[in-house]
């Protein structure tokens, strides 16, 4: 099993930044691919960003994001960031950290297992 833990959301204001970190822990792999989601209140849950692996591996954005948001990797900490700039309202949502042991359930929308969830809140 692998627990994720996410931290760094709270409430900002349009053009402000923020960065998420999710944790890893418990029975974990270097050859894990980790992601980010978030679902918005009425919506349904959307990829944000991923990476195939916790060393190189493919990087993938969502188009919503990719101009905005950068993940970035402490291996030695098992911690996947996620910087994101210029938030908007409409990035508003539950933010999940996700993991697999193979990157295509990841970009699936299905990974095996799933962090709580942080709130960001971007008021206009």
């Amino acid at each position: 099993q692998v627990q994720l833990v996410e931290s760094g959301g709270g409430l900002v204001q349009a053009g402000d930044s923020l960065r998420l970190s999710c944790t890893a822990s418990g029975r974990t792999f270097k050859t894990d691919a980790v992601a980010w989601f978030r679902q918005a209140p009425g919506k349904d849950r959307e990829f944000v960003g991923g990476v195939s692996s916790w060393v190189g591996g493919v990087v993938r954005y969502s188009d919503s994001v990719m101009d905005r948001f950068t993940m970035s990797r402490d291996n030695t900490k098992n911690i996947l960031y996620l910087q994101m700039n210029n938030l908007k309202p409409e990035d508003t949502a539950v933010y999940y950290c996700a993991a697999d042991r193979v990157y295509q359930p990841v970009i699936r929308g299905s990974p095996a297992f799933w962090g709580q969830g942080t709130q960001v809140t971007v008021s206009s």
